[in-house]
């Protein structure tokens, strides 16, 4: 499964090494994280780094692959 998750502010180089799994951009004022999901345990750690790290979660998608 592939998924978008947008948060909001511009993730610093730090941050961003929190999700080596996930490719980025950013853009107006948001980050968008992109890439593979291995299933929904996954999925929810992703979820919960975000909220760990204070970062406001703006949208999360499924992406055709």
């Amino acid at each position: 499964m592939r998924y978008e998750i947008r948060v909001d502010g511009h993730l610093s180089e730090p941050l961003i090494k929190v999700f080596p799994e996930l490719d980025h951009v950013v853009m107006s004022g948001q980050t968008l994280l992109f890439g593979h999901v291995v299933d929904e345990a996954h999925l929810y750690g992703l979820l919960a780094r975000c909220q760990s790290l204070g970062l406001r979660v703006l949208e999360m998608r499924q992406v055709p692959e």
